[in-house]
């Protein structure tokens, strides 16, 4: 295992300013953490549902009161637009309040057999580990840590080495709350440090994890060493599929913010407009001012809608698939500090091309043509992931037909909407293991335990 410095400093994207210097978590402070969170999750798990329930409440409650201090933080480490970093304070509210509503709800069966009775128990699994991602530092981070709280499990949070200010904070506000000391803790350090000694330890039960495919697939390897369970959400290049009977004009203005919000950075993101022929010249139309609009600026900026990426290898990377000749489509960005990058779309690409088959992670988008609904989901399908798209018909049944032939875990129809805390999220393919979210998130992170119990005498 490698060494790694005894502090990170914290960039604010839009300004590369300093912003925090944070200390790094080495695999001794891990193993303490390990030890501490497994004598508090015991005594969480036995305390009465209702006040765990209370609890996780009154948690939910606190981030509310704090929801703007929040939104500010993820502004400066992220330089997610001042918007979405309020959505996203305010959806660890609500997390919270979900995942509280499932404590008392949580329940196992009873099962008709011969000779007794039979009944499961759904118990908590101890310790988890979830590891977040730089993307949405928050909702992510939450997604993994409510259910696994509310099911009566300790959490130790690991953020990405570049946003760990607001899950800190986050950590704070949960003894503030009146959580147990040690039940959730936050570790910030590298993955290749931090992470690794997470999914290592035996004491770790299952880890839940963010980010690209590769690295999700070592975690994956590591982790059954141990036979330790994971839950795995991943990359993404999801389509955007538009038919000629669509309400085109619509379809067009909401594309640019299906790839652009984040500044592209979304797992979600349809980086691949797929348009049928018929309809494509009068949607590039219309989709060009539509992507030259977008105010890219100061996140900190009620007006500004897209931010700047979050480093300057990603600036770098970004940067690789986009050849300046290449961009039919190319909206603005400020000049000066700051990881910025233009709004851009590409057409006449080659459907093996990189910009079309690789996750780029930034405001990118390649606009496709396809004749017919065959033709629509092969291209759909035409890749190594399956995680999210759209598609826009007037036509519902051939709506149905196109959502059960798409290879995807979350489709939305006339709509670009992906998450909600309230209906289950994951990928199919190279996008993921698991799910996460809805009313079986709680389950995800317990045992099921079966009882017999004789009645012959």
């Amino acid at each position: 295992m490698p060494d790694q410095p005894h502090t990170h400093q914290i960039l604010n994207p839009a300004t590369e300013e300093v912003v925090a210097t944070v200390p790094a978590t080495g695999a001794a402070e891990v193993d303490t953490a390990v030890v501490r969170a497994a004598g508090a999750q015991r005594r969480w798990a036995a305390a009465a549902p209702a006040d765990r329930a209370r609890l996780l409440r009154r948690f939910a409650a606190v981030v509310d009161d704090h929801v703007e201090e929040l939104a500010r933080l993820e502004v400066k480490e992220a330089g997610h637009t001042l918007g979405n970093a309020r959505w996203e304070a305010g959806n660890v509210r609500d997390l919270l309040d979900y995942a509280a509503g499932g404590v008392e709800r949580l329940t196992g069966r009873q099962i008709p057999v011969a000779g007794g009775l039979d009944i499961t128990l759904l118990e908590p699994l101890g310790v988890v580990g979830v590891i977040a991602p730089w993307n949405f530092p928050m909702p992510i981070a939450a997604w993994g840590t409510a259910p696994a709280l509310a099911a009566g499990n300790a959490v130790l949070l690991k953020p990405a080495e570049t946003t760990p200010l607001t899950a800190l904070r986050l950590a704070e506000l949960a003894l503030e709350a009146g959580l147990p000391e040690h039940l959730f803790q936050v570790l910030p350090g590298a993955g290749d440090i931090t992470g690794q000694a997470l999914v290592e330890h035996p004491g770790v039960a299952k880890i839940v994890f963010t980010g690209s495919t590769r690295v999700g697939k070592e975690i994956m390897a590591r982790g059954a060493r141990l036979l330790k369970r994971v839950t795995l959400e991943l990359g993404g290049k999801s389509p955007n599929i538009v038919f000629a009977d669509a309400d085109i004009e619509r379809a067009a203005a909401e594309a640019p913010m299906a790839f652009l919000d984040n500044a592209g950075q979304d797992c979600c993101a349809r980086t691949r407009i797929l348009v049928q022929r018929t309809a494509y010249d009068r949607f590039l139309e219309l989709l060009t001012p539509a992507v030259r609009s977008v105010v890219v600026g100061d996140p900190s900026d009620e007006k500004t809608q897209m931010g700047p990426l979050i480093s300057r290898v990603q600036l770098e990377r970004v940067r690789g698939y986009v050849p300046e000749d290449r961009a039919a489509v190319r909206g603005s960005a400020p000049d000066g500090p700051g990881f910025w990058f233009p709004p851009t779309v590409l057409t006449g690409v080659a459907a093996d091309d990189p910009a079309v088959t690789e996750e780029i992670f930034g405001p990118v988008a390649v606009v496709l043509p396809f004749d017919d609904e065959e033709d629509a989901i092969r291209l759909a399908n035409d890749t190594a992931y399956g995680l999210s798209g759209s598609l826009w018909t007037r036509d519902i049944g051939r709506a149905l037909r196109v959502s059960r032939a798409v290879a995807a875990g979350n489709l939305s129809v006339n709509s670009h909407s992906s998450v909600r805390y309230s209906t289950p999220f994951g990928g199919y393919k190279q996008s993921g293991v698991g799910r996460e979210l809805g009313p079986d998130a709680l389950t995800a992170f317990t045992e099921t335990k079966n009882i017999f119990i004789s009645t012959e005498a």
